[in-house]
């Protein structure tokens, strides 16, 4: 198992870039592992009087300023939606970006669900499982794609992948993914962690070597170390606008030098 991670993931919505920019420097100033965004293009809550009304801002070109703005944090997107992008495109998107960083991209991905987004863009939003059955066939032609570009990556970038469905999605991660990311109490992801032990076996991989990747609230930090003992090691604390506060983060960092052995 590898070292404790603390991610923090930037709500990019009811706030101006200005305030997005600073949370940034502050992330990397504290000593953050990981800063992600999100692939939307409304808000997911906190409108009024509608939740997904406000200020909000487009993931990929976001993260092309971070890599030149920052120099130390990884980051990435908690997850790029695969209907948005043609494969191909995406892998020459992350490369560049990877380019840019001095290689400090993580390229997460998922299948995508805010039918807002579909509708209000022009994407077809099918079903969730016409959208697995995307994500399926787009994942080997972004792995072709980065392996044909020049330049290549600078290395091989982390392939995050987001979701928990045990029939499909878990196999997809077995298969690709570097990163797992979910969501769930202790029961939850002790069960879906072993799903996932069990599709690696099925796919013939190790899936011991794929991070445990989950979100978690400032509030459950008396958890962490029951979660840890579940093999996660990545702990991704969401903030959002305007405000983006991370004084909430600052017991996490704690937390994570204690148990890296840093303190």
């Amino acid at each position: 198992m590898g070292p404790v991670r603390i991610a923090v993931q930037i709500h990019p919505q009811h706030t101006d870039y200005a305030g997005i920019r600073t949370a940034v420097l502050q992330a990397e100033e504290i000593g953050v592992d990981v800063v992600y965004n999100w692939d939307h293009f409304y808000p997911l809550y906190g409108g009024e009087p509608d939740p997904n009304v406000g200020k909000h801002f487009e993931c990929w070109t976001m993260l092309g300023a971070w890599a030149e703005q920052t120099s130390r944090i990884q980051f990435g997107a908690l997850v790029t939606c695969n209907s948005y992008r043609n494969p191909e495109l995406l892998a020459d998107m992350a490369r560049t970006v990877d380019h840019i960083s001095d290689g400090r991209l993580i390229l997460g991905i998922g299948s995508g669900w805010f039918e807002k987004d579909y509708d209000e863009y022009g994407y077809d939003f099918g079903t969730a499982a016409s959208r697995l059955r995307d994500l399926d066939a787009s994942m080997p032609r972004i792995v072709d794609r980065l392996g044909r570009l020049d330049p290549p990556p600078t290395r091989h970038i982390p392939i995050l992948i987001g979701g928990g469905g045990e029939k499909v999605t878990l196999r997809i991660v077995a298969e690709y993914a570097d990163v797992w990311h979910t969501f769930g109490d202790q029961k939850t992801i002790e069960h879906k962690s072993k799903v996932l032990d069990e599709w690696g076996a099925k796919v013939g991989r190790d899936a011991s070597a794929i991070e445990r990747s989950i979100g978690v609230k400032p509030e459950q930090l008396q958890e962490a170390e029951a979660f840890r003992s579940l093999g996660v090691t990545e702990f991704t604390i969401g903030v959002t606008g305007p405000d983006l506060d991370l004084e909430p983060v600052k017991p996490w960092l704690k937390w994570r030098d204690s148990a890296n052995g840093l303190r």
